[in-house]
């Protein structure tokens, strides 16, 4: 699914409105009948008050046609316009008119704080007062507005996005930001659904279709995005019947020091997991014996030095992982260096790998093209410098992509993948998988499935998408406080079967439910 910016969507509106020779109100007549059509289904007629709250803009618009279609179906409405501005959109005021038309209960003017209605927490609240035609944060009174609907706990159903948002930009103010329940988001998500300081005030989101012209959906370059099962489906590579160990690649995971074998242990049984055909981890000498009992299917090499990494082999047929728990030693650094020195294929840089580069930029240079890597968010900062804001962040992390040709993740709840290519932005995952090593497990998954043959590219996705689905899977056990990143590496099969699932509408499976 792709992800526009705010001006994508503006274009896809007017080419919408030209092929299909829509009138100028028919467009937001198609968006607001299909929010119509979802609050339908689930209300069944039920008198709950109905409050909306419109804008004077387009957003507006789309508020007052789900008003008018909700009063002919009979539903309890009270309808408020936030008139914010004496300048009212075409398209909003002809659908005031048409409002007028079925009821003689006219929408509520709010021009101040004196205005505010009383909201129960059992209301249905809808925020149509601002979409991505917002220009400024709010203040005032409606940021009062805002803050009054926030604060009644009632259920709020965001129209397109919610109020104060922008569709690809930082916040200014998070007090001047209706907090959404769910989000009906038209034809297409926006990219602060995904964004730490900005998902936020959404709870939930679907995307609802509101036919924007197909052709423009499918060839517009999208900002970003978004991952789902079907990406992975159609990149899964099928086991053929004849094939062997060898035929499936071996990974080397290189890393560990003293004290810190665990996260070797880690990456080595997700590569394995992950459908590799061999694992080697090279580690020094103390955790040999670590890596030999913790995990029987892989075979071990290490270092001369006792308590740290002070060389790394290479070997043409391996695919590398180097980094997890490896430490800081000038021998390491040393080694690395020696390492990317002659080194040509894709390998995956995790932990102090990334450290270490960053202590001597000059290595960046050395990174072999289409590597992949994989900070956790202190090394990134270590590699892209301060940046200003989540938007500023995958800018800059995408602009790094490009520049030394490689693929580098931003973990987090929605993991960017930054290709040289664009911006993946990953769907699974809970928040029970921040704990320790499950960076450890996904570095792990993504060299194995680089071993198998993958595309860097690829493998970072696939390793995301499997990674936080297979911690979906254990934390329906488990719950978020009682996950381990070992537990993730238990699911990985899970997940895998998982892909091949046929997945129930929506509606079916609420009816089941029942």
């Amino acid at each position: 699914m792709n992800i526009f910016s705010a001006e994508q969507f503006y274009q896809a509106d007017a080419i919408t409105i030209q092929k299909q020779e829509l009138g100028p109100t028919d467009l937001m007549e198609r968006a607001g009948v299909q929010v119509f059509n979802w609050l339908h289904s689930r209300m069944h007629g039920a008198q709950v008050p109905v409050r909306i709250f419109c804008g004077i803009g387009n957003n507006g618009g789309d508020g007052l046609v789900l008003a008018r279609h909700l009063i002919q179906h009979g539903y309890n409405v009270h309808t408020y316009v936030v008139n914010c501005s004496d300048k009212r959109s075409k398209n909003f005021l002809i659908n005031y008119d048409r409002v007028k038309q079925v009821t003689k209960k006219w929408p509520t003017l709010i021009t101040s704080e004196d205005g505010f209605p009383e909201i129960h927490k059992d209301d249905v609240v809808v925020d149509a007062i601002f979409g991505i035609g917002l220009n400024r944060c709010m203040d005032g009174w409606v940021k009062a507005m805002v803050q009054h609907l926030n604060a009644a706990g009632a259920f709020i159903l965001a129209i397109d996005m919610p109020s104060g948002l922008y569709a690809n930009a930082p916040i200014e103010d998070p007090e001047a930001v209706v907090k959404a329940n769910h989000t009906l988001s038209f034809q297409l998500p926006k990219l602060s659904f995904f964004m730490p300081s900005t998902g936020i005030f959404t709870n939930t989101w679907e995307a609802i279709d509101i036919g924007l012209d197909p052709e423009f959906v499918m060839t517009q370059p999208p900002i970003a995005t978004l991952l789902h099962k079907q990406h992975i489906l159609s990149w899964y590579q099928p086991r053929e019947k004849y094939s062997y160990k060898g035929t499936f690649g071996h990974s080397m995971i290189v890393g560990g020091s003293l004290g810190k074998m665990g996260a070797v242990v880690l990456a080595t049984r997700a590569a394995l997991r992950a459908g590799s055909g061999l694992a080697t981890a090279h580690v020094p000498k103390c955790g040999l014996g670590v890596l030999q009992t913790a995990v029987p299917e892989a075979m071990a090499s290490c270092a001369t030095e006792d308590s740290f990494l002070d060389a790394i082999p290479l070997e043409a047929t391996h695919t590398y992982g180097i980094g997890m728990g490896m430490g800081m030693e000038d021998g390491s650094l040393a080694a690395l260096d020696q390492f990317l020195e002659t080194q040509e294929a894709p390998v995956l840089l995790d932990a102090d790998a990334l450290n270490l580069l960053a202590s001597k930029k000059e290595l960046y240079a050395k990174i072999p093209p289409q590597s992949v890597l994989t900070p956790h968010p202190g090394e990134l900062k270590r590699l892209l410098g301060d940046w200003t804001d989540d938007f500023d962040k995958l800018q800059k992390a995408q602009a790094f992509a490009v520049e030394h040709q490689v693929v580098l993740l931003i973990k987090g709840a929605h993991t960017c993948i930054c290709t040289p290519q664009g911006t993946l932005i990953n769907s699974t995952g809970n928040p029970g998988m921040a704990t320790a090593g499950s960076g450890d497990v996904l570095a792990g998954m993504i060299t194995g499935l680089m071993a198998q043959g993958y595309p860097s590219w690829q493998a970072a996705a696939m390793g995301v998408y499997l990674h936080g689905s297979s911690g979906d899977i254990a934390v329906q056990q488990l719950g978020y406080q009682a996950l381990l990143a070992s537990d993730i590496i238990d699911n990985i099969g899970n997940a895998f079967i998982k892909l091949f699932e046929v997945e129930q509408p929506p509606q079916q499976q609420e009816e089941e439910a029942q």
